[in-house]
């Protein structure tokens, strides 16, 4: 497997050592999936070495990472939460970002993009103004005053529909990174077999279930690709937490059941 030595520079303008033991696992089985919900079964099949595990966490970027998100997460046995991005692109290069904005309050610039366009203070602060608008609408859209599940010093899966540039999800490792997790994993159904390469560098593991030849869009490899909702978003998540509440109600009156006969 093909390694890069040394330091580099993100997009974002900070510098990332590369992660000793990191690997890429990647598949040359290029079927389109039915659904989200049906990538995300397959994507769970990969990722069985975190089953069951206390210290891991799923993050799904929304709103079409979720439904991925909540087969992984529910396969796992795993905590399920949104990770908000919002990349804010240079006025009049709506493509270039100059800066993304996360959830955790986490804001990640790229000086490099900021010192060539000559960007002024005053628009990077109004465009981060109204892009942390929102990004703070959607976090109470998607999950109300509660805050964002504890990372600090846990195995963090994050899960998107897919990878094609991978903007996004290089924005939400460096953000996610900086809540110091004890590992971060990249999880896609279908991605660009260099995208998911290149997230090496910043990801301590990166799964990719497909990584087609003639990748395209990320939609062509889904027979149903149609928005995910708001709404949809809301219920998953409650959902996924209604099941591991009936779980872990269930694990404590069994554990209970025990020691009452114990005593017997």
């Amino acid at each position: 497997m093909r390694r890069r030595h040394g330091p580099r520079a993100d997009v974002a303008g900070t510098t990332i050592a590369p992660v000793a033991g990191v690997t890429t696992h990647q598949s040359s089985d290029h079927r389109r999936f039915g659904d989200r919900h049906a990538a995300g079964v397959v994507l769970a099949s990969r990722l069985q070495q975190f089953a069951g595990r206390t210290d891991v966490v799923v993050l799904a970027l929304p709103r079409g990472g979720v439904p991925v998100g909540y087969e992984v997460a529910r396969a796992l046995k795993a905590p399920l939460d949104v990770f908000v991005v919002r990349q804010l692109g240079v006025p009049g290069h709506a493509e270039l970002a100059m800066a993304a904005l996360a959830s955790g309050g986490i804001n990640v610039f790229n000086e490099g993009v900021l010192k060539w366009f000559r960007v002024p203070r005053a628009t990077l602060e109004a465009v981060t103004r109204n892009e942390l608008l929102e990004l703070q609408r959607r976090e109470r859209a998607y999950r109300g005053d509660r805050p964002l599940v504890a990372v600090a010093g846990r195995v963090v899966i994050i899960v998107d529909e897919g990878l094609a540039t991978g903007s996004s999800m290089r924005a939400a490792v460096l953000a996610v990174r900086r809540l110091q997790p004890a590992r971060i994993v990249v999880a896609v159904p279908v991605g660009a077999r260099d995208t998911c390469d290149a997230l090496r560098e910043i990801a301590d593991d990166v799964v990719c279930a497909s990584t087609p030849n003639h990748f395209t869009a990320i939609g062509l490899w889904y027979e149903d690709f149609s928005q995910t909702t708001d709404d949809e978003v809301r219920q998953l998540l409650a959902a996924h937490n209604a099941e591991r509440d009936t779980s872990e109600t269930s694990i404590v009156v069994t554990s209970a059941g025990k020691r009452s006969r114990a005593h017997l």
